[in-house]
């Protein structure tokens, strides 16, 4: 470009698309990162371009152009010379609507110019004396009201009578507004299905998490009832010794000592032997419940976990039918809104045929 002759008048960034000219339904992006799009003025020949340096725009703009908005962020329009569909994605709504407001008043002033070139008058451009990244207000007639799209008028366009532009008027903003719906609530029922899923594998997680914990304690008391029945079985009353008759007492004395001996033995065991085996047996039996209520506490986790994972792959099944639903959407989306901008293309080119 020369900076004599062509002046940038406007820019901003955005993510840049071009419809796949094999298919004429899918967006082919120019690359990952936003790039710097501008309106350019040549004051020598009085002609507006589109240009995004580094990209794949450079369109000349034509007052039969229409610069139609697809969602709060996304933007497009055709160029037949091109034979091509250019599609701008931008950071905010707001960016959106100045970049369209541009576009208009950048497709009015082309109309003056073409005007004032077939009159052969003088050619004067709004754009001059304008500082860079301005683009001059001029005044736009609208076809419609506050708020709605802006359409190009002319005087070859009213032979279309006001009742047939109304109607396709209408046809169009309803066939835009349901698609749009339809893509939007696939959209929101995508992430839905996505937190579901979130939800889903955080609960298995936790719920993994007590089950090893409860096996870790499971396995703690199988260890404590071990080593509490090999106590049991090592423990063995030991029989009291003590020191033998004499050689001399005679055979009476023995036996009436060994009775004796045997009656404090049974005394002993009444006294002594229940209450230290009573505890440990109690200890034994506790330890067993616990033991049982553990794995029965055990089993019922492992259920709630199967039953958990057959849940989560249901829903990433679900989230895999509704991802392809919504690129089934997006991709007839596409379709339908190309078909919209050649039918208005063609619009405005009846309106200028028209006599």
């Amino acid at each position: 470009l020369s900076p004599r002759r062509e002046q940038p008048i406007f820019s901003t960034r955005a993510h840049v698309f071009q419809i796949d000219p094999a298919t004429k339904r899918n967006w082919i992006p120019a690359g990952k990162h936003a790039l710097t799009v501008s309106y350019f003025y040549d004051a020598t020949r009085n002609v507006y371009r589109i240009i995004s340096i580094g990209a794949i725009i450079n369109s000349t703009v034509t007052p039969n152009m229409t610069f139609t908005k697809t969602s709060q962020k996304f933007g497009q329009w055709a160029d037949s010379r091109a034979n091509t569909v250019y599609g701008l994605g931008f950071a905010s709504e707001q960016h959106l609507t100045q970049f369209a407001e541009k576009f208009q008043e950048v497709k009015e002033a082309a109309r003056l110019a073409r005007e004032k070139s077939q009159d052969g008058g003088e050619l004067t451009s709004p754009a001059l004396g304008l500082a860079s990244h301005q683009v001059p207000p001029s005044p736009l007639v609208s076809a419609n009201g506050p708020g709605e799209e802006k359409l190009f008028r002319s005087q070859s366009a009213d032979a279309l009578g006001p009742t047939e532009r109304e109607r396709l008027k209408k046809m169009l903003s309803v066939g835009e507004v349901q698609w749009e719906a339809e893509f939007f609530a696939l959209q929101d029922s995508n992430n839905k299905l996505a937190g579901a899923l979130r939800e889903a594998n955080a609960a298995a997680a936790q719920w993994r998490q007590q089950l090893e914990a409860q096996r870790a304690e499971a396995e703690r008391l199988r260890q404590r009832v071990a080593e509490l029945e090999a106590q049991a079985a090592s423990e063995v009353t030991p029989a009291s010794e003590k020191e033998g008759p004499g050689q001399g007492q005679s055979l009476e004395q023995l036996e009436a000592l060994v009775q004796t001996k045997d009656q404090e033995i049974q005394t002993l065991k009444s006294q002594t032997g229940g209450p230290r085996e009573a505890p440990e047996a109690a200890e034994r039996e506790e330890t067993q419940q616990k033991v049982q209520d553990l794995e029965t506490r055990n089993a019922e986790l492992e259920h709630q976990l199967r039953a958990t994972e057959r849940s989560l792959e249901e829903a990433r099944a679900e989230r895999e039918r509704a991802r392809a639903e919504v690129g089934r959407a997006a991709q007839l989306l596409d379709v339908r809104l190309f078909e919209l901008s050649e039918l208005r293309e063609g619009l405005a080119r009846l309106a200028e045929a028209a006599p």
